[in-house]
């Protein structure tokens, strides 16, 4: 079984996904983090974000896998660069948008993505995993939850890890990403057709998570 967890940002996709795949015993595969680490290259190698050429070459040129630690903890590699604790900063996240809005660049990550779950047994979330990466698979959700709440998840985020910022400003940027999400031509951001909605304001991930694996556990019978 291959399940597709979408929704916009702040949903708690990646954390819940995880949690599933826990569960069930499945491979994570978190997309996002591919965006997010080649907006930290492109940052990094300061590429201009608003060139699509420049930046779809960059991903060309180099690689990006992911592996799993003893721990089994998720890890992602910059060619032999672990940069999983470097590409969670406000500017990734926003460059991340921009990158993932190109079409050569979520054409390369479409094969990669497929890749990873030829085999089944995956757990992947991001913005298009049901509509366009794996259209074919077993179990559909998309998660979503009010700005607000979405916001105040993503404030304490950053405020453990020691970034300073405001409500209000991770909420602009919260509406904003979901506009470029929702708008961008190739593979917007859209619940598929056969996914379950769920909205996860107020819910706790405990509660999402046990939602998700009923889901699943009808699905098999």
């Amino acid at each position: 079984m291959n399940i597709a967890i979408d929704g916009p940002a702040g949903a708690g996709k990646s954390t819940v996904a995880k949690l599933v795949a826990e569960q069930l015993e499945y491979l994570y595969i978190d997309t996002g983090s591919m965006y997010r680490a080649l907006a930290w290259a492109v940052i990094t190698k300061q590429v201009d974000v608003e060139a699509e050429q420049a930046v779809s070459d960059l991903l060309k040129q180099n690689h990006i896998t992911l592996k799993r630690d003893t721990d089994n903890q998720q890890h992602i590699f910059w060619n032999d660069e672990d940069v999983t604790d470097r590409i969670r900063t406000p500017e990734v996240s926003k460059f991340a948008s921009v990158v993932a809005s190109y079409a050569p660049v979520r054409e390369q990550m479409l094969v990669l993505q497929r890749e990873l779950a030829v085999a089944g047994n995956v757990v992947m979330d991001g913005r298009d995993i049901g509509t366009h990466v794996l259209p074919d698979a077993e179990v559909k959700i998309f998660l979503t939850a009010s700005i607000r709440e979405r916001a105040e998840r993503r404030l304490q985020e950053l405020l453990q890890k020691g970034h300073q910022t405001d409500l209000a400003a991770l909420e602009a940027e919260i509406a904003e990403r979901d506009k470029r999400d929702m708008e961008r031509e190739v593979a917007p951001l859209r619940q598929a057709d056969d996914a379950v909605l769920i909205d996860t304001t107020g819910m706790t991930i405990p509660q999402v998570v046990e939602r998700i694996l009923e889901i699943c556990k009808r699905s098999g019978e």
